[in-house]
């Protein structure tokens, strides 16, 4: 399955991936961000796990994934050496938008005590170069050292599935997967109204 969503991705317009952060970035009521340049959407589950993408205006893009019960979660050993090395690999245009930054909901901080530079936690850190997706060289190294599956234990199938890389992505789609992970349990909203919500998001967003 990893392997099958990672391929999806590849397959998949870098346009394309960004209309389908926009409009999850909307539907989970998040605000775009612009940093340096580059748009910052993002999503979380409320329970743990986010997934963030910043869009560059050359056509590259960072991708971080975090689930906060991964082995990869290192806000639990506090290492900033180790968490910096994870983005090893990764042009520094890239890492900049990342490091020395506010934290947010998505993306705490990881501080150097030392120096006091700090850089956001991720589990897993890919990117695009403007023609095809990588898995950052540092993420794999630390993920081979410690006998880890990459896109397993980063977060990347559970972050990613609201964007149905590889599958059919409507407003229908979109809030069939969500209510099947009990988006709509507490009866705030009924997946009708949601439904309706997203579909003005897809007429607003394209």
């Amino acid at each position: 399955m990893s392997e099958e969503i990672w391929a999806a991705l590849g397959a998949t317009s870098l346009d394309e991936v960004r209309r389908r952060a926009a409009v999850i970035d909307a539907v989970t009521e998040i605000e775009p961000i612009e940093v340096d340049g580059a748009v910052r959407y993002a999503w979380n589950n409320g329970g743990g796990e986010s997934a963030v993408w910043y869009f560059t205006p050359d056509k590259q893009a960072l991708l971080l994934t975090f689930d906060h019960e991964s082995r990869l979660n290192l806000s639990v050993v506090e290492d900033y050496s180790v968490q910096e090395a994870l983005y090893g690999g990764v042009p520094e245009h890239l890492v900049t938008l990342v490091r020395n930054r506010p934290g947010n909901y998505e993306s705490m901080n990881l501080v150097d005590a030392e120096t006091g530079a700090a850089i956001h936690y991720a589990c897993g850190v890919f990117w695009f170069d403007g023609e095809r997706w990588a898995q950052a060289e540092g993420f794999l190294e630390h993920c081979r050292r410690e006998g880890l599956d990459p896109l397993t234990e980063s977060g990347f199938i559970s972050c990613l599935g609201e964007y149905r890389f590889g599958e059919e992505f409507t407003p229908e789609a979109i809030v069939e997967y969500r209510a099947a992970l009990g988006w709509y349990e507490d009866g705030d909203v009924e997946p009708d109204e949601a439904l309706a919500e997203v579909r003005e998001i897809f007429a607003r967003l394209g």
